[in-house]
């Protein structure tokens, strides 16, 4: 029989596959059905700081608009910050009395220093790690980059400091030295960083000349950028690598661990083929194992990986060659 196990930010997991943060995880009642689907762990849907922060400013407006006073709205402030916190507990708290899976919370993370001290409050709500989901977009002229990689050193740091549950970070590409990051990132204590998050995008309406949003859901294609930074990466970070976006069947989840990942999170594919896509792709790992004799994950993870390759080179060739050469 083949063993699925695998352990991801100090985590003991039944099998490699987690339910990433989305509106699948955003209720108790989501993360049972994803342990009942196989699931391993889940991560919960992110409680965004950037929101609590544009509903203050919409109670401020509104309060302007009819000539009130503002001196006292400090108060709203710190109510719709503590109303928003409390029902993200009360989440962490159901899904972990929910069930026996490890349940992840998740900070989708701002430039601003205010709400790291969320961080204890989900520890104490029972979480068993925290994923903290950052990106700050690359578009600001006033921010160097050399300011906004500092950041992510900074919030690191400040949170680490508030709790002692494991941290796992989810990036993006977006950095003018990405390995180098990855690299010094993975040295700050963290447990875990998932490679890559996945953000909404736009497009524009024509005839209504209106911005709408485009692809919210993640296509099979889009496993390429992670998988050849998991398999870059392996064997040369101080801490846990998990892959997220493009995983859509269990060659994905196979390819992933080949390149060195000790966990995959998945979303679109369970939107698109519900909770039984989970059963399927595990089933998929379980016959391949077989196949190849590999008895344990560790018997094969990162066997594809840069470090373990005779042609190294060929992970780092970006130019089309053969393909659409003439």
């Amino acid at each position: 029989m083949t063993d699925l196990s695998t352990t991801y930010m100090g985590l003991s997991l039944a099998n490699p596959i987690i339910v990433g943060s989305s509106g699948l995880t955003s209720t108790a009642r989501g993360v049972q059905e994803a342990e009942a689907g196989g699931a391993a762990a889940v991560v919960l849907k992110s409680i965004f700081e950037e929101e609590i922060a544009s509903e203050y400013a919409e109670v401020l407006a509104e309060a302007k608009k009819k000539g009130m006073s503002l001196e006292s709205y400090d108060y709203y402030d710190y109510e719709i910050r503590g109303d928003r916190i409390a029902a993200y507990k009360d989440l962490v708290h159901e899904a972990k009395k929910s069930v026996s899976i490890p349940v992840i919370a998740s900070v989708n993370c701002t430039y601003s220093r205010e709400w790291t001290s969320f961080a204890k409050e989900l520890e104490r709500a029972g979480a068993d790690g925290l994923e903290l989901n950052m990106f700050f977009l690359p578009s600001d002229l006033k921010r160097s980059s050399e300011e906004r990689e500092r950041e992510y050193f900074a919030v690191v740091e400040r949170v680490r400091k508030e709790v002692r549950i494991p941290v796992a970070l989810k990036v993006s590409p977006y950095f003018s030295t990405l390995a180098q990051m990855i690299q010094k990132l993975s040295k700050t204590g963290v447990s875990a960083l998932v490679l890559f998050n996945r953000f909404s995008s736009i497009d524009f309406d024509v005839e209504k000349l209106a911005v709408t949003a485009a692809n919210a859901l993640s296509t099979p294609a889009e496993i390429a950028a992670p998988l050849r930074w998991i398999a870059l990466m392996a064997n040369r970070v101080g801490c846990d690598l998990a892959a997220s976006t493009g995983i859509h069947d269990g060659a994905a989840v196979i390819k992933q661990l080949l390149a060195g990942a000790r966990a995959v999170q998945v979303v679109s594919s369970l939107y698109k083929n519900g909770a039984g896509a989970l059963r399927a792709m595990l089933a998929e790992l379980d016959a391949w194992m077989n196949r190849h004799g590999f008895k344990a994950i560790a018997d094969f993870r990162g066997k594809m990986s840069q470090a373990a390759s005779e042609d190294p080179a060929v992970y780092e060739r970006v130019q089309f060659m053969k393909q659409y050469g003439r």
